[in-house]
């Protein structure tokens, strides 16, 4: 899951407007943040990928991938997923503790505006994969992509109303998902706060619960003597 801090009005991916002479972060105070409550946000991005989650796990039961590639794009799942993992950790390096008075632009969060959302889509794609059908795979990765779009289109103008011309200049220079690595840019030093980091990453192990979610529609399958009707790739 993407980590939020309920207590904090500012979504996690929130940054500024950076260059060479500025610092990675800004610093706001109480009064300066916004008042939009955050956490119906969470809510119903939550809802949005449970509920389309398990309609597309039940329409997968209707796919037959192709023999001979099943296992080649399981396996890309498997990697997809762990991408997802370790991509996850890396950028709560960089916003985990740091969001109620930060806005983080540094690392992972200079190139994209929404990091943590982008390896959410690779892991979306690995889930799908373990269905053995990259077209499956795909599918996912795109439902996952329009439940965040939605998310994020509210998010930006929560950010624009908590720090105006300053989110906004750096939203017209860095991407909103594709990382642009041309615009890189480090800190020294990154305050790192264990708890949230070890919670990303348990978090991200759900992913790999498809896994055995797959396997297990399959022997249904079989047990079941249902077939799938619609041959994929």
């Amino acid at each position: 899951m993407i980590p939020y801090d309920p207590s904090n009005s500012v979504p996690a991916d929130a940054r500024q407007d950076v260059n060479v002479d500025t610092p990675a972060t800004l610093q706001l105070d109480s009064d300066q943040r916004s008042t939009i409550d955050i956490q119906s946000v969470q809510r119903w991005r939550k809802a949005g990928i449970l509920v389309g989650g398990l309609l597309l796990v039940g329409c997968t039961t209707l796919v037959a991938p192709l023999p001979v590639l099943e296992h080649p794009v399981e396996q890309l799942g498997l990697i997809a997923i762990l991408v997802c993992i370790v991509g996850r950790a890396w950028c709560s390096l960089y916003i985990g503790g740091r969001k109620k008075q930060e806005i983080v632009s540094a690392g992972p969060y200079s190139v994209s505006r929404n990091p943590l959302y982008v390896f959410s889509f690779i892991g979306a794609f690995g889930i799908g994969a373990q269905s053995g059908s990259f077209s499956i795979g795909l599918i996912f990765a795109f439902a996952c992509w329009v439940v965040f779009r939605i998310v994020v289109g509210r998010e930006e103008r929560f950010l624009t109303d908590a720090f105006g011309s300053q989110y906004q200049n750096y939203r017209e220079r860095t991407p909103r998902f594709l990382p642009k690595p041309s615009l890189w840019r480090d800190e020294a030093e990154v305050l790192v706060r264990p708890v949230f980091f070890v919670r990303t990453v348990c978090d991200g192990f759900f992913f790999l619960l498809a896994v055995p979610l797959f396997g297990a529609l399959e022997q249904l399958q079989r047990l079941g003597g249902f077939g799938a009707v619609v041959p994929l790739p």
